[in-house]
């Protein structure tokens, strides 16, 4: 199981526990235009996977040195949160196992694309892309990088995604780092990689 900080964790490691599946993270950074922070232009993730919107970019009147200063400050944020939400720099081997993704909800699609991006990148044999909630549009566009895509509601009208829970809290790192600890707890050790040693 991969959940999606912050907010796909929750939903991750519950599913992980009924399971007794191993629980890791994806980690991903949004690519936003510089002082206007609404603006997403991209996203980058782990294993150096990247998703960006050239048009978008255009329009929003940034040079490629732009794109690339801010890619090159989101990779170096991106390693930060994933040492600092595994404990470390470790994290679960993929190789040829099959990979769920899970998020709280699925709105634009961009960050469950990298995810699956980088699952792939980590060895997974198979990617499947889990949510309780999300744009029936976006799904189906999901199915082009994921093996297999689950969805407990799927609207053709689809807004926010709160109003779907009864219990919106914004989730914490503290919360993150304490939920994967728990489910590392709770199983058997399993075999850990070296973050660096899958980008040599």
């Amino acid at each position: 199981m991969l959940g999606l900080p912050r907010g796909g964790v929750p939903v991750a490691y519950e599913v992980a526990t009924a399971l007794d599946a191993p629980l890791d993270i994806v980690v991903s950074r949004k690519l936003v235009v510089p002082n206007r922070p609404w603006l997403v232009f991209g996203v980058v993730g782990e294993g150096g996977v990247r998703v960006t919107d050239s048009d978008f970019g255009d329009r929003a009147f940034l040079s490629e040195d732009d794109r690339a200063q801010v890619a090159c400050e989101q990779r170096e944020q991106l390693r930060r949160s994933g040492a600092r939400y595994r404990r470390g720099d470790v994290h679960l081997s993929l190789d040829s196992t099959t990979a769920i993704i899970i998020d709280d909800g699925l709105a634009t699609g961009a960050t469950a694309h990298v995810a699956c991006g980088v699952a792939r990148t980590r060895g997974a044999a198979r990617v499947v892309f889990a949510t309780p909630v999300g744009s029936c549009r976006v799904l189906r566009a999901l199915t082009a990088v994921a093996d297999q895509v689950i969805c407990l509601h799927a609207p053709q009208l689809f807004g926010p995604i709160r109003p779907w829970y009864e219990d919106f809290a914004e989730v914490t790192d503290d919360e993150v780092c304490a939920l994967l600890n728990r489910a590392g707890e709770t199983r058997a050790v399993p075999r850990l990689v070296s973050a660096a040693s899958r980008l040599t």
